[in-house]
């Protein structure tokens, strides 16, 4: 059976934004939907999220599928890096591989290691046959050229949406019929 897990970004929760909407509308076309709690949200850690996101799936294969919020894409990433099997492919919203603005040195420091630490793109690439990047042209952690850039040589098809922020609640985004289509 095709499963999606779905990974809420930094500071986030599983019921928030729009992650909620795409659990539902997922479910009604017949996938089994997953959006574990990450733990110490508020100060994400490499090894401890990618861990619990490995401990969530038990074993991949090409009909699992992802969906990543913000920092929760760096997550899956890392994920698929780890693995030699394909998966049936992942959506990243507002995805990164670089932050500009954060409120204080603290974010930085946490921030550091997930920015500074190298994401081996080809190994991904070898099990990630399709991918796709919603990302804003206003997001306020910057860097979107270099975002948009790194996730092409990915091989992510590129959508973007203009004046969405960080395309959360916040933004106007309760739903994000974009992301769903990925999977139609």
């Amino acid at each position: 059976m095709k499963r999606v897990f779905i990974i809420h970004g930094w500071s986030g929760k599983p019921n928030e934004h729009w992650l909620p909407w795409l659990k539902e509308e997922l479910e009604n076309l017949g996938f089994n939907v997953f959006v574990p709690e990450m733990s110490h949200n508020d100060e994400p850690v490499i090894e401890k999220w990618v861990g619990e996101l490995r401990v969530a799936i038990g074993t991949s294969d090409s009909e699992t599928y992802f969906v990543g919020h913000s920092i929760g894409c760096q997550t899956i990433l890392r994920y698929l890096e780890s693995i030699n099997i394909s998966v049936g492919g992942a959506v990243f919203v507002a995805g990164w591989f670089n932050l500009e603005n954060m409120e204080d040195p603290n974010e930085e420091e946490i921030a550091k290691p997930w920015i500074e630490t190298p994401i081996d793109l080809e190994k991904v690439k070898k099990v990630l046959p399709r991918s796709e990047l919603i990302i804003s042209d206003n997001d306020p952690y910057g860097c979107f050229e270099e975002n948009k850039r790194k996730f092409s040589e990915l091989g992510s098809k590129i959508k973007v949406l203009h004046d969405a922020g960080h395309i959360t609640s916040d933004d106007g985004y309760s739903s994000l019929p974009e992301a769903l289509e990925f999977f139609k």
